[in-house]
């Protein structure tokens, strides 16, 4: 498989450059982050708020620490067109792991929980389960034209990739455009693209159940080796299990060489729309 042009021929499109507004936050006070939100759609999208906070949190690391791992809870939608504040506490700052908690706060409530590990890079032994081999070129597949747009553009560049199983979905993706040589932004960039998909992924065995309510409720990332978001990857996902109004999602992100570099698992809210609670009857 051809590399493809190096990402430095490629131009950054206005959607990605909307990406990189919203990863530059607002330093309020020690600690204190604000992020700007487009004023766009029902709820702001997930994997936003998560790589914000992301961001926030490496914004108290020092720089010879990178992620190697995040947990967020999806507590409520956000709101669009409303800014976020994102509140980071320093957990601990130790020789060789740094541990941070954020939460994203936006009008006076809680919308998501996030707590990163950052670990000083150190050498050891390689070994990894699955190798991607024998896919198509990305640069030959078309551009999908839905694949993480907002009303403000794409940031990433989707290429989907045929599979066999119902269950597994794959997907060539990267950054639209040339992001800067900063670590700590392409890990946050990945986690916006990571929540693209996760969610259909999980609901894709049980598609014919009829119409369900989705929604992320927790999502997990591991980061393995350094990767970056503008060169293409292969995104596989998988459905685990879907049971009891949820599901969770299995993916890896690897590298053309077939190396993988981050793995992710995510739960979602996957409630048939027949069983929604009723609204509660007002007291009197």
């Amino acid at each position: 498989m051809s590399e493809g042009p190096p990402a430095s021929d490629r131009e950054t499109t206005h959607g990605l450059g909307v990406l990189l507004e919203l990863l530059d936050l607002e330093p309020i006070d020690r600690d204190l982050f604000r992020g700007t939100n487009p004023g766009e759609g029902g709820r702001v999208f997930g994997g936003q708020v998560a790589s914000q906070a992301l961001r926030g949190a490496a914004n108290t690391v020092e720089v010879d620490h990178h992620v190697n791992s995040l947990h967020a809870y999806f507590l409520r939608p956000g709101r669009p067109g409303r800014s976020i504040l994102y509140s980071v506490d320093r957990i601990r700052d130790g020789t060789s792991f740094t541990t941070r908690r954020v939460v994203a706060v936006q009008q006076g409530e809680a919308i998501l929980n996030l707590e990163a590990s950052f670990h000083k890079e150190e050498p050891g032994p390689e070994h990894q389960l699955v190798s991607i081999a024998d896919m198509p070129d990305p640069d030959a597949l078309p551009r999908r034209s839905d694949h993480g747009r907002r009303r403000h553009g794409r940031p990433i560049d989707g290429r989907e990739v045929d599979v066999p199983a119902p269950s597994t979905r794959r997907t060539w993706l990267r950054a639209d455009g040339v992001l800067p040589d900063d670590p700590a932004l392409h890990a946050c960039v990945l986690t916006y693209a990571s929540d693209m998909g996760a969610v259909g992924a999980a609901a894709r065995p049980v598609a014919g159940a009829g119409r369900m309510m989705r929604a992320s409720l927790d999502h997990t990332m591991w980061f393995h080796r350094p990767a970056r978001a503008d060169e293409w990857l292969l995104y596989d996902l998988e459905s685990v299990v879907v049971s009891r109004g949820r599901g969770v999602a299995r993916g890896a992100m690897f590298t053309r060489s077939g190396v993988q570099v981050v793995s992710v698992t995510q739960e979602a809210l996957l409630r048939p729309v027949s069983e929604r609670r009723p609204p509660p009857v007002p007291s009197t």
